[in-house]
């Protein structure tokens, strides 16, 4: 599948995405960095194989690199958290759209990504555990045609009632 390539304009067309002008206008965050990152091919492939192989969400494939980037990790990190909030939410509508562009779906659920520190409104918002360290939890997506395996909860839900299934041997 060939890369996506979101830009400010872009966005800003999305019907979600422009309730985001606030970020992508403010000159204190790094939406541009946002975008270069997530304008890359392979770590929308990443994305991908995060759900299809690991059954995670997509930005559970790219979150640690994310927020390794100085100029991500900064803007996270400032105590001012509704800006912050606004940025997790806005790189959110960033990977919808990547993944809507390259045929998925959402799910309507939510992964996990990382487990919140205790809320101290005068500190940043963290997480003190889990794969992420400023994101929470994103959304899941499925392939608009199917996936190609079965989760584990399908796979048991099928194993189970024929384990439970009398055996017949004849004697």
């Amino acid at each position: 599948m060939p890369s996506v390539t979101i830009t400010r304009e872009g966005f800003l067309e999305d019907l979600q995405g422009r309730t985001f002008s606030d970020v992508v206008k403010d000159p204190e965050q790094p939406f541009d960095a946002v975008l270069e990152f997530f304008n890359d091919d392979s770590k929308q492939r990443r994305m991908e194989e995060s759900e299809i192989h690991h059954d995670r969400p997509p930005l559970a494939g790219v979150v640690r690199e994310l927020e390794s980037l100085p100029i991500i990790d900064r803007s996270l990190a400032k105590t001012h958290n509704p800006k912050s909030k606004r940025l997790r939410q806005a790189v959110g509508v960033v990977v919808r759209i990547i993944m809507q562009a390259r045929g998925w779906q959402k799910t309507g659920r939510k992964g996990s990504l990382g487990v919140r520190a205790g809320k101290i409104l005068s500190e940043s918002n963290h997480n003190t555990g889990g794969l992420a360290f400023w994101f929470i939890r994103a959304e899941r997506y499925v392939r608009a045609e199917g996936m190609p395996f079965r989760s584990v909860r399908e796979r048991y839900q099928e194993f189970e009632p024929a384990m439970s299934q009398p055996s017949h041997s004849e004697g």
